[in-house]
Order: structure tokens, then C-alpha cells, then sequence
């Protein structure tokens, strides 16, 4: 099976999760991967990930990221567990070989910030991955002070560290918001 996330140190087990304070947009401001290298770097743009509650508390995630004038969109279901704020992403259809992941969402305030720790097992590897959720540009460094001591409990480094830019958002903005809203 796959390894559950456990709360790493320095950081306490939720008591509660709340799915419908926590579903809509996120901005995603940071990413640490122990695949990452510093040479992805520039392939990395802005994107949002957007959650959505389905009436059995599932989320369904919707990713966008803007490139140039394109707009890629990705989408998954995670499935709650009985820990508050774990969750497995849903394999049904992926065929026998897909991934098995936990998701862990291990702070957030609902409102500014959310940090999430990913462990996913793929064929050869296990890939750990920290990401930084904003609900707007905005961040605060203590929020950034709290992801890298994440990342540290997760033995991830600062090439593994991934910031992406915001220049090609700002650039378009529109290209990936119309999209999301086409979707309705």
C-alpha cells in the first residue's frame, strides 16, 4: 500500500478538517519535489487548482496552467480518509499500473494559505511533493518560513524547490480564467 503522510515535526495533526471552507481556488505560489531539479525550473508556470466538493465530501481538483496563449488543464477526485485533511487520489480508470497517492493537507487557514504534502508511489520511485497554496498572490514570509521547514522534514533541498513565474500570469491572466469558467 501506499505510505500514509504522518505529521512531520514541528507540525500538529489537524483535529478538524473543513472540506467546504477549503474547497474553490488556490493559487499555487510554491512546489518542492524530490524529482525536481533546478533545470525544470523554467518549465514551471503559474497555475490554479481549483477544488470542488462533491456531495460525498470528495473533491474533484481541476488544475490550470497558462502557457503563452495555451491553457492545459488536468483533473482528479481525491477521496477523504479518516484522518482529517488526508485524502487519496482516486485511481478508478487509470488501469491496474496507476500511481497510488496520499494527499495531506498539513496547515491552512481556509482563507490566505494552505500547505499540502503529497507522498505518491509511482513503478520506480516514491515522489514526495510540498505545495504552497495562496488564495491570491499575496504571501506572507512567515507562510513561506512554514513551507521550507516543511520541505526540510521531507528532506526535500532548495533545488528541489520550485517558485513559479508569475510574469507569464500576469502576462495573460485571462487565457486559463476563461477556460475555468467555460467549464460551468
Amino acid at each position: 500500500m501506499g505510505q500514509s503522510p504522518t505529521m512531520p515535526q514541528g507540525f500538529s495533526q489537524m483535529t478538524s478538517f473543513q472540506s467546504n471552507k477549503f474547497q474553490g481556488e488556490w493559487f499555487v505560489l510554491g512546489l518542492a519535489d524530490n524529482t525536481y531539479k533546478r533545470e525544470h525550473r523554467p518549465l514551471l508556470h503559474s497555475f490554479i487548482t481549483l477544488f470542488k466538493l462533491r456531495d460525498n465530501s470528495e473533491f474533484q481538483v481541476t488544475n490550470s496552467m497558462t502557457r503563452g496563449k495555451h491553457c492545459s488543464t488536468w483533473s482528479y477526485t481525491l477521496i477523504p480518509t479518516n484522518k482529517p485533511g488526508q485524502f487519496t487520489r482516486d485511481n478508478r480508470g487509470s488501469g491496474p499500473g496507476a500511481d497510488k497517492e496520499n494527499i495531506q493537507v498539513i496547515e491552512t487557514d481556509y482563507v490566505k494559505f494552505a500547505l499540502v504534502l503529497s507522498l505518491r508511489q509511482a513503478s520506480n520511485q516514491n515522489i514526495t511533493r510540498v505545495s504552497l497554496l495562496g488564495r491570491d498572490w499575496k504571501i506572507t514570509h512567515k507562510t513561506i518560513d512554514r513551507f521550507i521547514a516543511l520541505t526540510k522534514t521531507q528532506n526535500l533541498t532548495k533545488n528541489n524547490l520550485l517558485f513559479p513565474d508569475l510574469t507569464d500570469w500576469l502576462l495573460d491572466p485571462k487565457v486559463c480564467l476563461e477556460h475555468h469558467h467555460h467549464h460551468h
